[in-house]
């Protein structure tokens, strides 16, 4: 088992010295269960006290003018990065620039802890996947270490089981300590989040720009790849999952069977169930669900499985991921706290966001504004009923 820990509390982050305190005031502060308004002090980096007296305080005073101070936010699936690795269908952009980006629109929404999620085998949109992935993961790692990031990056390996290269790239890519999750996706059409197959052929060569005659072929050689290549290889990499001692998810799960054959593997989270059904077999098993914060914002899924909303009512949603928007997440959880169909306050709905995906994760250092807990912190103003983030702090230090 690689030796990952818990947190890279010893970078450096921009704008401040590592381990910042500070008394922060006049704020609505988004405890677990409750909301304070008595101040609260972080020292070297944690949190000190909350709620108390803070008219004699030595420490430096934050006055947050009334606005929120929430937990930084724990996003454990990001697509994001690939937004600016690519930036056009034919370009390919320089990795270090490129992550930059991308780490300057994570912090903005009030993501301080981010789980990038990279795809670990082919795809028929991006065959590339297989060249770029470690020269990626490469250029994470020198960014994180030469302090170009604000929030901390930590890699989600999404691993496509119809890909035969898939387990050599697993096994290459969790060398890496900065490999904390993986999942297992099957993106074949005809099950899981493409079940109609003629909607996902109409998709793909629109995608990919190419003839109904190419795209068939192709079509063709992925189902049969995946028939016969998937199971094998899922089997791989779950075996090395195991042996590197990381939470592993199962991606769209559909059906029964779908969970458990999950529950079976040892899997703990189903990621992005795609019907009621599944949501709840997931549940009666012990697994966690993660749900898409887009597809509560957007009143739907894009590809037509199950909504959010749904699920929420259902009370079958444990945490929310940003999965192509990476501000999601925040606006996902004002958004429930303020919507009177959703039974769910803004403690328990700030938690979908923060407490709920670090404790998935293993991080039990942050995602709470907790005595003890690592002083990740979010000023969020609300204008009009939109957060806005005025600040952020990553251990105490103010990175944006």
């Amino acid at each position: 088992m690689l030796d990952r820990p818990a947190s890279l509390d010893g970078v450096h982050t921009p704008h401040a010295a590592p381990g910042g305190s500070a008394i922060f005031t006049n704020a609505t502060f988004v405890l677990p269960t409750a909301l304070e308004s008595a101040p609260l002090a972080v020292e070297d980096g944690v949190i000190s006290a909350v709620g108390f007296d803070a008219s004699s305080a030595a420490a430096a005073t934050i006055d947050c003018e009334g606005d929120y101070l929430i937990p930084g936010v724990v996003d454990l699936h990001t697509d994001h990065v690939e937004t600016h690795v690519h930036p056009r269908s034919t370009v390919q952009w320089k990795f270090l620039p490129a992550l930059m980006a991308h780490d300057a629109v994570v912090i903005s929404g009030g993501t301080t802890t981010v789980f990038d999620s990279l795809c670990v085998g082919a795809t028929m949109k991006r065959p590339e996947r297989r060249e770029i992935l470690l020269p990626l993961i490469d250029a994470l790692d020198a960014g994180q270490k030469a302090g170009a990031f604000r929030a901390e990056h930590l890699l989600h390996l999404r691993c496509e089981i119809s890909d035969p290269d898939t387990p050599k790239l697993t096994e290459d890519a969790l060398k890496h300590p900065l490999a904390r999750i993986i999942s297992v996706m099957d993106h074949t059409p005809g099950d899981r989040q493409s079940p109609d197959i003629e909607r996902w052929f109409n998709h793909m060569i629109h995608e990919t720009e190419i003839s109904q005659a190419e795209g068939r072929e192709r079509m063709d050689e992925l189902l049969e790849r995946s028939a016969r290549l998937g199971a094998k290889v899922r089997a791989t990499v779950i075996e090395l999952a195991k042996q590197a001692g990381v939470p592993i998810m199962s991606h769209d799960d559909r059906s029964v069977a779908h969970v458990d054959q999950a529950s079976d593997e040892g899997v703990s989270i189903s990621e992005f169930p795609t019907t009621v059904v599944a949501a709840k077999r997931a549940r009666s098993l012990g697994l966690k669900n993660i749900a898409g914060a887009p597809n509560f914002l957007r009143g739907g899924s894009q590809s037509g499985n199950v909504a959010v909303r749904t699920l929420l009512e259902e009370g079958l949603v444990d945490a929310l991921a940003s999965d192509y928007v990476p501000r999601s997440p925040l606006d996902c959880a004002f958004a429930i706290a303020s919507d009177e169909g959703v039974d769910m306050d803004l403690p328990a709905a700030i938690g979908l966001v923060t407490d709920a995906p670090a404790q998935m994760a293993g991080l039990t250092d942050r995602g709470r504004l907790e005595v003890g807990r690592r002083a990740d912190l979010v000023r969020v103003a609300l204008v009009d009923g939109q957060p806005i983030v005025r600040a952020v702090w990553r251990a105490g230090n103010q990175v944006f």
